[in-house]
């Protein structure tokens, strides 16, 4: 089995648990600088899947693919402190405000410009969003066949992926051939912890904008080459800045709101069996279920 090159799609997220009156910006586009900002939960689980690849075919190199703003790199030392072996951040202002058309358009450039990737692995849909789109509209944009919903990637051998699935009504065992871009829900095996020799040997890894006026970090980063994480603009990716960022986004926000249920009634019920029997009728008449 010859070594396979995987690139792992990974975004950095406002924590949506945090969601208050500053978290949109007046243009309708996310105000990240407002909120927390966290490694988005079912990339990790996609990250555990690409690790996990690695481990069975040797010579495997894992990368992550992030877009964001230049503080988007820590989550690609995140994914080097768990045993990924390198990262590209794509950071351009011109990539501001992009809906999942124009995040898939500028992450599929980035695919290409990295080159002969034998998979494609990314969380199902990220938790700012929850469209689930960017995945399969990547893999239309390259070409390239796709799996959803995967749970565990079983194996990768003699040019295919055997994938177990987990969708609506039980689960499904899949082949599909490589090149290919899988996505991967969160009920999938959780990320391994970061590991505290890879957290010392990558700790001061930057891209050059997050270093730009720390010379302690510049002067590492001539000393040592695995700390200079790869950074590229859109036109670096030969990207068409008519099809990044707003400008490539047909979706626009108009509102987000943050809404708290409360109840305006109470009921308390006894396990015996006239409770649950009224219960149900209820719920019956009301067309809540049946």
């Amino acid at each position: 089995m010859k070594p396979l090159k995987i690139v792992v799609l990974a975004k950095q997220v406002p924590d949506t648990r945090n969601v208050g009156k500053d978290a949109m910006t007046a243009e309708g586009t996310v105000n990240r600088a407002a909120l927390p900002a966290i490694f988005n939960p079912e990339d990790l689980n996609a990250l555990e899947q690409a690790l996990r690849i690695k481990e069975q075919n040797p010579g495997t190199t894992v990368g992550l693919l992030t877009m964001g703003p230049p503080r988007a790199g820590e989550i690609i030392r995140e994914g080097l402190y768990r045993g990924a072996d390198t990262g590209w951040l794509l950071t351009d202002r011109l990539l501001a405000g992009a809906d999942t058309l124009a995040t898939s358009y500028a992450l599929a450039t980035a695919i290409k410009k990295i080159g002969d990737v034998d998979l494609v692995i990314g969380g199902r849909q990220a938790i700012d969003g929850d469209t689930a789109q960017v995945g399969p509209q990547v893999a239309q944009k390259l070409g390239l066949n796709q799996v959803t919903y995967a749970e565990e990637i079983l194996k990768v051998e003699n040019g295919k992926a055997t994938i177990r699935r987990l969708i609506d009504g039980g689960v499904e065992v899949v082949e599909a051939p490589l090149p290919l871009v899988v996505t991967v829900n969160g009920s999938a095996a959780e990320c391994r912890p970061q590991n505290a020799k890879l957290v010392m040997k990558y700790k001061y890894a930057a891209c050059p904008l997050e270093v730009a006026d720390d010379d302690t970090r510049k002067g590492l980063r001539q000393e040592r080459s695995y700390l200079n994480l790869t950074q590229w603009s859109v036109a670096d990716v030969d990207g068409d800045p008519s099809q990044c960022g707003m400008s490539g986004s047909p979706t626009k926000v108009k509102e987000v709101q943050s809404i708290a249920f409360q109840a305006k009634e109470s009921k308390t019920l006894t396990g015996a069996d006239a409770d649950i029997d009224g219960l149900i009728k209820e719920l019956l008449n009301d067309k809540i279920i049946g």
